[in-house]
């Protein structure tokens, strides 16, 4: 149990001074269930209760981070759970956020910061406070009960252990949790993953070549609680689809499955893929008609997020997109009868899963793939199948 942390190039700057230390906190939320029973629970066609609690590095409470006065720390916090939105926060302590998915931000300074599920962010806390224990919380966001851990930050020399109730974080408010993610954008004068800054690549001057608009549902099909997208719960296929794309095995999959909008109609089950040429610029847009929180993954490459707002999304809402300094991540929360919008220019060539990161959602139907794909046959844009790929169904190995 652990996190993989990827440091920055020797070559690349970082736009803060090096911290004097380093912590990571892995939050999830924690079932008393088994993962098996959770399962059959989702199999017999219901729904997952909320979480029975959440863990910091799999513990409940008594993880201590020390630090010494004076000193800045760099703190990464990830939301690795299955179902819940957190508030994070630090008694009587500011944070500066670095960092959201390997991209630099603008040092905005927080006093809490929402993590949605899926998502990582990185801050610096400096100890400018007095010599003794405080609090390090974690508590569930749009859920109620509201459920909380917590952990301390001991400064060197401390003699006084965390005592009182709890730093109050926000509960419900759906509004304020949208304008704090609207407050984080990206650093354009910082490098990230290359020498270039991060602002070379001017997003909001390219064309949209096509635009999908994606709505996640709960429904019953023969029954049985599924979550759809544009009105299909995906299946997998018995031969793999990436396979089936390389060796043109017919039947798997159809691209007409799928359609780019919402329609009206029955929900049921497919396998859905959506055909786009390598390079092109996209907009996606997730419309939540729900009263949940939900949180979306994309594979392959990350996206541009320039925009939220409540109800339904149309083409007016373009006016409102941040098309100079969006931060580029690869996880996106969509708030309750909202929508929240991407875009994204799919250069790397593959078959991508586009999937709800809450864990029911996607076990139960709601996700897609992204067919990237143009007529070269290059193994600068795509390698052939490893020679140990595991064939199945009807892809049969070359001999």
């Amino acid at each position: 149990f652990g996190a993989l942390n990827i440091n920055q190039r020797s070559v690349i700057t970082t736009p803060y001074p090096t911290p004097d230390g380093d912590f990571t906190l892995l939050v999830t939320d924690w079932f008393k269930m088994s993962h098996k029973d959770l399962r059959k629970r989702l199999d017999a066609g219901y729904a997952l209760p909320l979480s029975d609690g959440l863990l910091i590095n799999g513990v409940s409470k008594g993880l201590i981070f020390t630090g010494e006065q004076g000193k800045t720390y760099k703190f990464r916090v990830s939301n690795v759970g299955i179902a819940t939105s957190i508030n994070f926060r630090i008694q009587d302590h500011t944070m500066s956020l670095i960092e959201v998915e390997g991209a630099h931000t603008l040092q905005e300074t927080y006093e809490s910061l929402d993590v949605h599920v899926g998502q990582s962010v990185t801050v610096l806390v400096t100890l400018k406070a007095s010599v003794r224990d405080y609090y390090i919380v974690a508590s569930t966001r749009f859920t109620k009960p509201i459920l909380n851990t917590n952990a301390s930050l001991r400064y060197l020399g401390s003699k006084n252990a965390v005592s009182g109730p709890l730093p109050v974080g926000p509960t419900y408010h759906i509004h304020w949790s949208m304008k704090q993610a609207r407050t984080i954008r990206m650093n354009l004068t910082a490098n990230a993953a290359r020498p270039n800054p991060q602002g070379s690549f001017h997003y909001g001057t390219i064309p949209i070549n096509r635009t999908l608009i994606l709505a996640n549902a709960a429904t019953m099909i023969y029954g049985k609680l599924r979550y759809t997208v544009n009105r299909i719960s995906y299946i997998n296929p018995e031969t793999p689809l990436k396979l089936a794309d390389w060796y043109n095995i017919s039947g798997v999959f159809d691209f007409k499955t799928m359609l780019s909008t919402p329609t009206i109609g029955p929900a049921h089950f497919g396998t859905s893929v959506f055909d786009v040429e390598l390079h092109e610029f996209v907009e996606i847009i997730f419309q939540n008609d729900e009263r949940s929180i939900q949180s979306w993954h994309m594979d392959g490459t990350s996206a541009f997020l320039v925009g939220y707002g409540s109800g339904t999304w149309n083409v007016t809402m373009r006016k409102r997109y941040n098309l100079v300094d969006a931060v580029a991540r690869h996880t996106f929360q969509v708030y309750p009868l909202s929508w929240t919008s991407i875009l994204v220019s799919l250069d790397n060539k593959g078959m991508w899963n586009l999937r709800s990161q809450i864990w029911s959602r996607r076990y139960l139907g709601q996700e897609l793939y992204v067919r990237v794909w143009n007529d070269e046959k290059s193994i600068y844009t795509e390698a052939d199948p490893p020679l140990n790929a595991l064939y199945c169904g009807q892809a049969k190995r070359p001999r």
